[in-house]
């Protein structure tokens, strides 16, 4: 049976937001902000070589995605390895968060990149919109999404 060979896309996901370039970097790297919109709380120092953790806020404690920051320039550029699989051997993809602000807004674009599969692929290309979705309402209402985004997404499949 033949395999598809064709290399993976990146990932790029553009939205506008009317906040703030220092509220959206606070919104991507402050552990509570994190926890209120994405449901895990992505814990670091936020300092190029250091860990981040994607830290489930019901309490568990589960880890589900741990990487390295590789740059951070607060509040305009942070880019990151995202690795969803720690136990198995292979390269961490990798996630650039560019905050560009104009005025009374900011065009946020994250570019996830170095994908090991369409799986991963498939998962992200639900995940990032639900998860930046919910980023946005929160930064101009101050209020999350009603109900969690990404259920939308699973319920949808079932």
């Amino acid at each position: 049976m033949p395999t598809d060979t064709a290399p993976v896309p990146d990932y790029v996901y553009v939205t506008y937001i009317r906040a703030t370039s220092e509220q959206v970097w606070q919104a991507l790297t402050d552990a509570e902000l994190t926890a209120r919109y994405w449901g895990h709380a992505n814990v670091s120092d936020w300092k190029p070589g250091s860990a981040w953790e994607h830290r489930r806020a019901d309490g568990s404690g589960v880890v589900d995605v741990v990487g390295t920051v590789l740059e951070s320039e607060p509040p305009t550029r942070l880019v990151v390895t995202f690795e969803d699989t720690p136990d198995e051997p292979r390269e961490p993809s990798v996630v650039t968060f560019l905050v560009e602000p104009h005025e009374d807004i900011v065009r946020l674009t994250v570019t996830h990149e170095k994908l090991p599969d369409r799986e991963m692929l498939g998962g992200i290309s639900h995940g990032w919109p639900a998860v930046l979705a919910n980023l946005k309402s929160l930064l101009e209402t101050g209020e999350v999404l009603p109900q969690a985004p990404w259920e939308m997404n699973r319920a949808a499949h079932s």
